[in-house]
C-alpha cells in the first residue's frame, strides 16, 4: 500500500486539481484511480475514496470521467449513485461501466434496458453475469443487436420462456438463431423449434435455389425435422421435461405418425407413451398401462382413440412388441446400442412392407428415397 501511494506525487493532485489541460487531468485521474483501486481501505479511507469519485464523476472533461469509468468499471469501490450517473453519461463513458459495474442492481439495468438505446442495452446483455429478470427483459424488449448478445451469453440466465420469446421475436435472423443454437444448455422446446427454423430455411432454399417442387421439398424438410427431433431425445441424458416437449410438438400439430413411427424404431418408448397419451387426451399412467397391456386390446383402443392410422397399427404393434422383447432380455433400453439392436429387429420384422406404409419411409430417412433423389435431379 505504501509503494502504491508513493508513487502518487503531490503534482499528479496538483495537476487533477488546477491543470486546464484535460489530457493531463485525465493522466493524474487515471494514476488516482489505480493507486485507489489497489489500495487496502480501512472505512475512513473508502469514504475519502468514494468522495474523491464523486467529484470526478462531475469534471468537466469527459477525458477525466471516461478515466474514471474505465479504470474502477469492475471495482466495488464506486458507489452505486456515481455508477448511476456515469451509466447516464455518453457512450464513451457509460458503455464500460454498464457492461461490467458489479454494483448495479437488477432495477438499475433494467432501466438501462428499456430506456431503448441499442449499444447500452447490448453492454447489459454481455455482462459477466446477466440475473434471470434482467435477462427476460431484454428478451422481451431489447434490439436485436443487445437480443444477439445476450444469446451468445451464457452466463446470461435465459429461462426457457425467455428463449422461446427470443426465437418467437428472432427467428428470422440467422446470426441469433446461431447464437442460441451453440449456448451450452438449451431445454428440449427450444432446440426442437432451432431445428424446425432449420428445416424451414432448407426447404426455401430448394425451391428457390434448386426449382424442387414444393411438396418435395416440404417432404424433405419434414423428414429431416423429424429425424432431428428423435435425434434430440436420444441424446437428452434426462428426459423431465418430456411431457412439457410432448404437449408442445402437439400444439404444433408435430405430433405426426411417421415422427412417432421413427421414435419407436429407435427405442423411445416414453416419446410415444406421452404422444399417444397427449393425443388420446387420456392421463399418462393410464396410456402406460394400455400401451404395455399384454392382451390384444389395450393398445389398439388406445392407438384408435389417438386418431392414429389403422392402415400403420400393424407396424405399431411390431414396434411396440419388439421393444417388449428387448427389454425382457435385459440390458439398458436407453442406450445406443439398444437402440440400434431395436432398429435392425423392428425393420427385419417387416421385409414385406407396402410402400405406402411409413416403415417403408422409416428404412429411408437417413437419406433420400431413390424417387426422391430421381425427382431432385430432373428438378
Amino acid at each position: 500500500m505504501t509503494a502504491y501511494r508513493a508513487r502518487l506525487t503531490e503534482s499528479d493532485i496538483r495537476r487533477l486539481i488546477k491543470s486546464d489541460v484535460e489530457d493531463d487531468r485525465a493522466a493524474a485521474a487515471h494514476k488516482l484511480l489505480r493507486s485507489i483501486d489497489r489500495m487496502t481501505l480501512d472505512e475512513a479511507e473508502r469514504a475519502a475514496a468514494q468522495k474523491i469519485l464523486t467529484v470526478l464523476a462531475v469534471d468537466a472533461a469527459e477525458l477525466v470521467r471516461r478515466a474514471l469509468a474505465v479504470t474502477l468499471k469492475a471495482s466495488s469501490l464506486m458507489p452505486r449513485d456515481v455508477a448511476r450517473r456515469l451509466a447516464a453519461d455518453v457512450d464513451s463513458v457509460a458503455l464500460p461501466v454498464i457492461n461490467c459495474s458489479p454494483v448495479f442492481s437488477d432495477d438499475d439495468l433494467i432501466e438501462i434496458v428499456r430506456a431503448g438505446c441499442a449499444l447500452r442495452q447490448a453492454a447489459v446483455a454481455s455482462r459477466p453475469q446477466v440475473p434471470r429478470d434482467v435477462a427476460t427483459v431484454l428478451a422481451a424488449e431489447g434490439r436485436q443487436e443487445a437480443v444477439l448478445a445476450l444469446a451468445a451469453n451464457d452466463n446470461a440466465d435465459l429461462s426457457e420462456d425467455a428463449l422461446g420469446v427470443v426465437v418467437d421475436r428472432f427467428g428470422h435472423a440467422s446470426d441469433v438463431v446461431s447464437a442460441l443454437a451453440y449456448r451450452q444448455v438449451l431445454p428440449l422446446s427450444v432446440t426442437e423449434r432451432l431445428v424446425g427454423l432449420a428445416a424451414d430455411a432448407a426447404r426455401e432454399h430448394l425451391i428457390t435455389q434448386h426449382a424442387l417442387a414444393p411438396e418435395t421439398a416440404i417432404q424433405f424438410a419434414d423428414f429431416a425435422r423429424e429425424r432431428a427431433t428423435v435425434d434430440l431425445i436420444d441424446q437428452a441424458r434426462t428426459a423431465t421435461d418430456l411431457p412439457a416437449f410432448v404437449a408442445r410438438l402437439y400444439g404444433r400439430k408435430a405430433l405426426t405418425p411417421s415422427l412417432l413411427l421413427r421414435a419407436l424404431a429407435r427405442g423411445q418408448m416414453s416419446l410415444l407413451e406421452h404422444a399417444l397419451a397427449e393425443l388420446a387426451g387420456t392421463p399418462h399412467h393410464r396410456a402406460w398401462l394400455m400401451v404395455h397391456d399384454a392382451g390384444p386390446l389395450g393398445f389398439k383402443a388406445l392407438y384408435d382413440r389417438a386418431g392414429m392410422p389403422p392402415r400403420l397399427f400393424q407396424a405399431f404393434r411390431a414396434g411396440v412388441d419388439t421393444w417388449r422383447a428387448l427389454q425382457a432380455e435385459g440390458g439398458d433400453t436407453s442406450g445406443e446400442r439398444f437402440r440400434q439392436r431395436m432398429l435392425e429387429r423392428f425393420l427385419s420384422q417387416r421385409p414385406d412392407a407396402a410402400r405406402e406404409d411409413l416403415a417403408y419411409l422409416m428404412e429411408r430417412l437417413d437419406r433420400p428415397a431413390p424417387e426422391m433423389q430421381a425427382a431432385a435431379g430432373a428438378a
